[in-house]
């Protein structure tokens, strides 16, 4: 099977369509390539999205709108307000709601035909393997990469494709992944990461933003493989990568290979550990590394003599900062160029909008010898919630 040809259908077709389905689906049926046998494999396919938030709030959308007969969705949390920027699935009136929940409602509104299950747990090496043979094709819409080599392994081990995809500030990563896709073309996320990036190396959309429309670009882009998995059509993204910047408006694709020296999987290992990711009793063990928002405002009743100085990004400090806190923004620390202008005869207290930046601004301020540098644990927005309800949060 060379590159370019397509791939098998991953579904077989279902039953005849009803006369309600032909009228719903009519402007796919009329596509040669789709066609009533495209649309019955739809009908026929079960999906497993990973996520109601910003990549899978379109996805979702669509895989419903395109009669995908059996909707999976993976999501524990909560719509909160800063989620309505993006994920476009929820409303205002479902802000504290479970979010698949909100999802669930929002598809049965725009299609009644669809069968949606709804898994309200965290996706773990204990039960990834298992749900995730209970369906064809699975979607990562994750925002961290521990949970996705855990997609990626556990689906290697359950012989399933899915669909990968990656959104930051302007650019948006798609790509689609296989360990035992036929013709010998299996690909997974380990050949396009065969480490895992280091700790703080790559921010969330929590910490570092994201336009709101990119993830209607790369989700669509996302449902978009799905079907052409289905439905065995077109030109998978098996192999590539493809990258999306919305600012340049360019999209290109990067031809990806299999690393030699990896093995197969044969196991679901430790994800976070992997990832350098630390185990919270662990953060809460290095107690003289943080301080408290309630400890820190006693500090300041007190006048006590501290400098309080915020590592976020200036358009960051325009929205929120602290009351006494001086602007250094991290790059600046980590390169050493504004270790100088720290104080050497003050406390100095770091913060950030969670608490991740700081952590690493203060790793840099301890080697260069300020030993009793602390930084706010929660960042603003743990102030915001503990000291001063009334400033925004973001």
């Amino acid at each position: 099977m060379s590159a370019k040809s397509p791939l098998p259908p991953l579904v077989e077709p279902a039953g005849e369509l009803s006369r309600e389905e032909v009228a719903r689906y009519s402007r796919h049926l009329i596509i040669p390539d789709v066609g009533t046998s495209g649309q019955r494999r739809l009908a026929n396919a079960r999906v497993l999205v990973i996520g109601a938030g910003g990549l899978g709030s379109p996805a979702l959308l669509y895989l419903a709108a395109a009669g995908v007969g059996t909707i999976g969705i993976v999501d524990f949390d909560v719509v909160d307000e800063s989620n309505l920027q993006r994920q476009v699935i929820h409303g205002t009136a479902d802000v504290g709601r479970s979010k698949a929940e909100s999802a669930r409602e929002s598809i049965r509104g725009l299609n009644p035909h669809v069968t949606v299950r709804l898994h309200q747990f965290r996706l773990e090496a204990s039960n990834a393997i298992e749900l995730f043979g209970e369906y064809d094709l699975i979607l990562d819409g994750t925002d961290n990469f521990a949970t996705r080599y855990l997609v990626n392994d556990a689906a290697a081990l359950a012989h399933r494709p899915y669909v990968w995809g990656s959104i930051y500030r302007f650019q948006g990563q798609v790509s689609v992944f296989w360990e035992d896709a036929p013709g010998d073309r299996g690909i997974t996320l380990r050949d396009l990461y065969p480490e895992a990036p280091a700790p703080g190396t790559v921010p969330s959309c929590a910490e570092g933003g994201v336009l709101g429309v990119l993830c209607a670009s790369v989700g669509s882009i996302m449902a978009t493989e799905a079907i052409k998995l289905i439905t065995g059509i077109g030109d998978s993204l098996l192999g590539r990568l493809m990258i999306y910047d919305a600012l340049a408006m360019t999209y290109r694709t990067v031809r990806l290979s299999r690393d030699p020296g990896r093995g197969p999987v044969t196991e679901l290992i430790d994800y976070d550990a992997f990832c350098g990711v630390l185990p919270a009793v662990e953060e809460d063990a290095d107690a003289d590394a943080t301080i408290t928002p309630r400890e820190l405002r006693e500090l300041l009743d007190a006048g006590a003599d501290i400098a309080i100085v915020d590592v976020r990004e200036p358009v960051e400090w325009d929205i929120v900062h602290l009351p006494g806190a001086t602007l250094i923004p991290k790059d600046r620390i980590l390169s050493g160029e504004a270790l100088a202008e720290l104080p050497q005869d003050k406390r100095i207290v770091l913060h950030c909008k969670t608490g991740i930046r700081s952590a690493e601004a203060l790793a840099a301020v301890r080697r260069a010898g300020f030993a009793d540098a602390v930084h706010l644990r929660g960042g603003v927005i743990a102030w915001a919630d503990q000291v001063d309800p009334s400033l925004p949060v973001y």
